[in-house]
């Protein structure tokens, strides 16, 4: 398998690849667009409150014919509604008709401004106590809000979903070696980002390069990169085709001299 799995700090295992259901929107485009995700391999769906479509991923994952035990399901708190966190699981739940979630998450520290990054960290270990959900993490944790949690957690986060991709690599790497010194594995959401909304920038030189060399495409090139970073890419398509390449990527091997190329070409901004 391309993709290998990642063992989680807490002992579960977790696909090393993600579906984002951010942008598939609602009503049948999302089960559609999970179970063409489904038939090209991946087996990780992420989605969250406030993306609004936890019924259609929930219809996706039980109408797909694969076991349940064999997707792992990401959801997340988002105060959607202003509910808290006990309440927002219990409606995820009830919203993708499933009877745990592999993995919640806090979508942002800032939600936590209310009642406080520790009140919210205790409501999320007693949902893992509980068993219905089999890890937590958080989502958009910056250093600062990481060290709360420390300070109290009895179960660490096994994750932080942050955005990623070459362009902000420099600005998220204390956050990323705090996680990778904390046993946390970073989810890299968005690593496309440097061909989908910034073509033409610095990055695609060597990107470009690279891809022609080794006969792939410039988004595969992108999630080899963030696979080599130590991470867990969340990414999306709606074309089979794409999706079978970001597939493939998993087995693309980087050298230090590409990852080097592209790093200083994004030190240049966009």
């Amino acid at each position: 398998m391309p993709w290998d799995p990642v063992q989680l700090s807490d002992g579960n295992v977790m696909p090393s690849i993600a579906y984002g259901t951010w942008r598939t929107g609602k009503g049948q485009q999302p089960v559609d667009s999970l179970n063409q995700a489904f038939t090209a391999g991946i087996r990780h769906v992420d989605t969250a409150q406030n993306y609004r479509n936890e019924p259609e991923a929930g219809m996706a994952i039980r109408s797909c014919g694969l076991p349940r035990e064999s997707i792992f399901v990401t959801t997340k708190w988002s105060r959607l509604d202003g509910l808290d966190i006990a309440t927002s699981f219990k409606n995820s739940l009830k919203n993708l008709d499933l009877t745990y979630i592999d993995l919640y998450l806090i979508h942002g520290a800032e939600l936590c401004d209310e009642d406080g990054i520790e009140k919210c960290w205790e409501e999320m270990e007693k949902i893992k106590e509980s068993g219905l959900a089999k890890s937590i993490g958080v989502s958009n944790f910056e250093v600062p809000d990481l060290e709360k949690v420390f300070a109290m957690a009895k179960h660490v986060p096994v994750v932080n979903q942050i955005l990623l991709h070459p362009y902000v690599y420099s600005q998220q790497l204390s956050i990323i070696e705090l996680c990778k010194e904390k046993g946390i594995i970073v989810e890299a959401y968005s690593p496309l980002i440097p061909v989908t909304k910034h073509p033409g920038g610095p990055v695609d030189k060597p990107v470009g390069a690279i891809a022609k060399r080794l006969g792939v495409s410039m988004d595969q090139v992108l999630l080899a990169w963030a696979k080599e970073k130590g991470t867990v890419p969340v990414t999306m398509s709606q074309n089979k085709k794409r999706l079978d390449g970001y597939i493939s990527a998993g087995s693309l091997t980087l050298s230090s001299q590409d990852m080097k190329l592209i790093d200083e070409a994004a030190k240049e901004g966009v």
